[in-house]
């Protein structure tokens, strides 16, 4: 499906390999350059390259917002880029954020944001990752969100990750977010070894934020690993059931990887 101007694709090698049901989309440059008007204006000059790939990859991801959904809403930079295009379409939806700053930026550009109370299911959730593999393996949690963004992807019917090309990497690796209980900290980290702190960070629901910072090959196991440790409340490594599509946006084009 083509949304804009003829763009040079990237090289193969920026995203390892690609899936027999991947897709790309044009993504008109024009739509980057503007700014939005409203209480908190979002900026769009000058950009970095990462910076408009974000915009690509959330412009294409609003498009798959339907009129009438329960809609999650992630936390980061690039969720950030989300938001605006999202409000521009002017759907009746209703919005659930993963952290006090999305919520914030929601209302903002006009989004209405509900409580997740009460709410079994999300029709579509949305978010952001610090790595994503061509198997569909995640890494999240660089905002302290993680554990709330697990939540909303599992009980989102369709969860959609939105990256730009440095994202993308062969197989996924340290470091891996991690939530902490605070009780028992000390002992909870001597027991997963090589962990660091983050200074002065804790979680939306009061957890200390941390990084496993270890080198690991099997990922399936180390999300084992990690899921089973008494003191650790959540961690970043996402398997791929939770995710139905990854758009990757690079050079002017979104590819659009469905993982079911």
């Amino acid at each position: 499906m083509s949304v804009g101007g003829n763009v040079t694709a990237p090289s193969p090698r920026a995203f390892g390999r690609l899936p027999s049901a991947a897709v790309s989309l044009d993504v008109s440059r024009s739509s980057v350059n503007q700014t939005f008007r409203g209480p908190h204006r979002l900026a769009f000059r000058p950009v970095t390259d990462s910076e408009r790939e974000k915009h690509d990859a959330a412009r294409a991801a609003a498009a798959l917002v339907a009129d009438g959904q329960l809609v999650g809403l992630g936390t980061g930079s690039t969720v950030a880029h989300l938001l605006g295009t999202l409000a521009q379409r002017r759907l009746s939806i209703r919005c659930v954020a993963t952290s006090p700053e999305t919520e914030r930026a929601a209302r903002a550009v006009g989004l209405d944001v509900v409580a997740f109370a009460g709410i079994e299911h999300l029709d579509i959730a949305i978010d952001g990752a610090d790595q994503v593999d061509p198997d569909g393996w995640l890494v999240k949690g660089g905002g302290g969100a993680h554990t709330r963004e697990k939540v909303v992807a599992a009980a989102a019917e369709r969860f959609v990750v939105i990256v730009s090309s440095d994202k993308a990497v062969d197989r996924i690796g340290p470091p891996v977010p991690l939530e902490l209980l605070r009780f028992g900290l000390d002992a909870t980290i001597a027991e997963l070894g090589s962990v660091r702190l983050r200074e002065a960070h804790e979680s939306p629901d009061g957890g200390v934020i941390a990084d496993y910072v270890g080198d690991f090959d099997d990922r399936e196991a180390m999300a084992a690993r990690l899921d089973a440790m008494p003191g650790v409340l959540g961690h970043g490594i996402f398997a791929p059931a939770l995710t139905a599509d990854v758009l990757i946006a690079a050079g002017g084009r979104v590819e659009h990887r469905t993982l079911r």
